[in-house]
């Protein structure tokens, strides 16, 4: 059974001067469908959606040249990639609980639609939209940084394993980047594992050359390298690119 979009309004932290511009946001076509089978008129959140990306996409790019203003124009398009990617947007979703208050056809409903990637996805841009359509840039902005550029790494509960928020493969992002700039390949070490055999937190550095490092913990080895090379990666992007690092900077184990 679908949740009430009040409490969805609580999760986003945004109240709506127009509640059908939410109600538009969470109407599947499989819904929209089944109600003009009846004569009624239904607008589905397609058209929600398109504008929804356009508008996600104007405002990670904005933030990120913000963020980054020595950036090159590659970096900034890697780094956008990841946030606005399908693997990001899920996360940002699921997070949200989205699926539990979006308005579905029985097809859909029985098929487990709810915790479909795409409908998530679909849902959370319609979502954006009507943020924008009911309060502006500034509001869409607001959440835009809350939920999607400033997701915080966490705890998949349900499968007790640990999700990215830009899901998309910080090894390989910075692989990249330091081949960009002529640098030796990232390294990674286990620099400790603590804790019992069956809940294990294990530490692990990333480092290129002599310059770039961080450690970073995580539940398997994998995540563990994962956030480690996503803090060197943010922190490379964000340097002058023209300007040489402090010599052996190191920063504090990631949280």
């Amino acid at each position: 059974m679908r949740a009430e979009p009040a409490e969805l309004e609580l999760r986003l932290k945004y109240r709506f001067h127009d509640a059908e511009l939410l109600h538009r946001a969470l109407m599947h076509s499989s819904l929209a469908n089944e109600i003009r089978t009846t004569g009624a008129e239904a607008a589905d959140n397609e058209q929600m959606e398109f504008l929804g990306d356009s508008v996600l996409g104007f405002l990670v790019s904005e933030a990120l040249v913000r963020r980054h203003p020595a950036a090159r124009e590659g970096e900034l398009s890697q780094q956008k990639a990841h946030l606005v990617s399908a693997a990001h947007l899920h996360g940002v979703a699921r997070r949200l609980d989205l699926g539990a208050f979006l308005e579905l056809g029985r097809s859909e409903e029985m098929t487990g639609g709810r915790a479909k990637k795409t409908l998530l996805v679909d849902g959370l841009e319609a979502v954006i939209a009507a943020i924008y359509l009911d309060g502006g840039m500034d509001a869409a902005r607001e959440f835009v940084t809350a939920y999607v550029l400033d997701a915080p790494l966490s705890v998949d509960e349900e499968a007790g394993t640990d999700i990215q928020p830009a899901v998309t493969n910080f090894k390989s992002a910075l692989q990249e980047l330091a081949k960009g700039r002529s640098l030796p390949l990232p390294r990674y070490t286990v620099v400790r594992e603590q804790g019992p055999e069956h809940a294990k937190i294990f530490t692990v550095e990333a480092r290129v050359g002599k310059a770039w490092s961080h450690q970073a913990q995580g539940r398997t080895k994998k995540v563990a390298a994962q956030r480690a090379a996503r803090s060197v990666y943010e922190q490379m992007l964000g340097a002058d690119a023209a300007a040489e690092p402090p010599s052996g900077a190191e920063t504090a184990i990631g949280t």
